[in-house]
């Protein structure tokens, strides 16, 4: 008999002690979703206020992003300088220029030309307007809110040329007539890039070995270079193929005598960065050239059908055959990008979305993405993807053309 109540009390302490586990268990995991919650609103608020830390100091930010994605796609060229045993200072000093002489052909191919359209918009009025007059016709609505529009733009005063300034003509008169803080930010974008650049080997040597384990040695190594590899190879593509396009649009417009064609194949390649809104900005303003220098409207319109011709081509036939299917992304990552970037640092931050966009996921791949769900309801926060190899393919950025 008492051996028999002995079994029985074990039996209740055990199922007490039981019972005292799962309360504590069950404790512990309110605890962890309590605090994952906490954690959550907090990254949320973070999230939430760095878009307006980077508006408000775009001046600081902006000169700096774009100097790092321009260095990281400069490193290939660089690594082929210190292959030939070229110091590292002088390497970086001549990818730099390299960069600066681009940049000035392409300041003056398109500003310096751009400038006189300019000029001549306003006596160009009265063509443009009997240009489209046959194609609103039956808006009559349009056609009186176009021509409230036209009245205002021809009241205001022509400026005569000794009243209007000259463009600039290359980076140094660029800098010279900028706003002193233009030019503050011009300067230190080009050394963030030549410091990068020149200590870019020590900086990713220190990165690596200073991991505490090999595997995290060759996870950071392999981080960087993919990184490095992604970002040159969308950007030299990407450059490749839309200076081909400019220079095809260009030789048409020479061919149906479109004034300054090398200006309009220079536009239509620098817009031709910009996903989707790009090539669409491109079109009207070719229209709006045309309607400005030919007196029909259907040849007017014609620089416009040349560049949307083109622009399908190479988004559907020329951008898939070189590129394949090595580089792919997002579309919908994309235009979220845009938009982001683009709300924060205007045009400049459209250029810079896609980039961008390919650094963050090339970094989030390897640290792993952050699981909400996973961290809310399971243990686990990061998912990792394996990475199969390069994966960011410029042909998804003109899927809908």
């Amino acid at each position: 008999m008492g051996q028999h109540i002995d079994d029985a009390d074990r039996s209740r302490i055990a199922a007490l002690d039981d019972d005292e586990l799962s309360a504590t268990a069950h404790e512990e995991l309110r605890r962890d979703r309590l605090l994952a919650a906490l954690t959550l609103i907090a990254g949320i608020g973070l999230v939430l206020a760095v878009p307006f830390a980077l508006q408000a100091g775009s001046q600081f930010f902006l000169p700096l992003t774009a100097a790092i994605v321009i260095a990281v796609a400069l490193v290939p060229m660089l690594e082929w300088f210190e292959r030939r045993r070229v110091p590292a200072a002088l390497a970086a000093l001549l990818c730099v220029l390299a960069f600066l002489v681009a940049v000035n052909v392409a300041l003056a191919s398109i500003v310096v030309p751009a400038w006189g359209w300019i000029r001549i918009l306003p006596e160009r009025i009265d063509q443009i307007q009997s240009n489209i007059a046959p194609l609103i016709d039956f808006y009559s609505s349009a056609q009186r809110f176009l021509n409230r529009t036209i009245e205002n733009i021809a009241s205001t005063p022509v400026p005569t040329p000794d009243t209007v300034s000259a463009p600039p003509r290359s980076i140094l008169d660029l800098a010279a007539t900028s706003a002193p803080t233009a030019l503050i930010e011009m300067f230190f974008a080009i050394l963030v890039i030549f410091f990068l650049l020149s200590g870019w080997t020590r900086l990713r040597k220190k990165a690596i070995t200073s991991r505490t384990s090999f595997d995290g040695a060759m996870a950071t190594a392999r981080v960087i270079q993919d990184v490095v590899d992604d970002t040159s190879a969308y950007l030299g593509t990407i450059t490749l193929i839309n200076v081909m396009l400019g220079l095809i649009v260009a030789g048409a417009l020479y061919v149906i005598d479109m004034p300054t064609p090398l200006m309009w194949g220079g536009i239509v390649a620098l817009l031709n960065y910009v996903p989707y809104f790009g090539p669409v900005i491109a079109a009207v303003l070719l229209a709006l050239g045309g309607l400005m220098t030919f007196s029909d409207v259907w040849g007017a319109l014609l620089p416009a059908a040349i560049m949307v011709g083109a622009h399908l081509v190479e988004a559907n036939a020329i951008t898939p055959l070189i590129v394949g299917h090595r580089l792919t992304i997002n579309p919908i990552m994309i235009l979220v990008s845009l938009s982001f970037w683009g709300w924060v640092w205007g045009t400049p931050g459209a250029l810079l979305a896609v980039p961008l966009l390919i650094i963050i996921q090339t970094v989030l791949n390897a640290a792993g993405r952050p699981d909400i769900a996973g961290f809310l309801f399971e243990h686990g926060t990061l998912v990792h993807e394996p990475r199969t190899g390069p994966k960011f393919r410029p042909r998804s950025r003109d899927q809908s053309g």
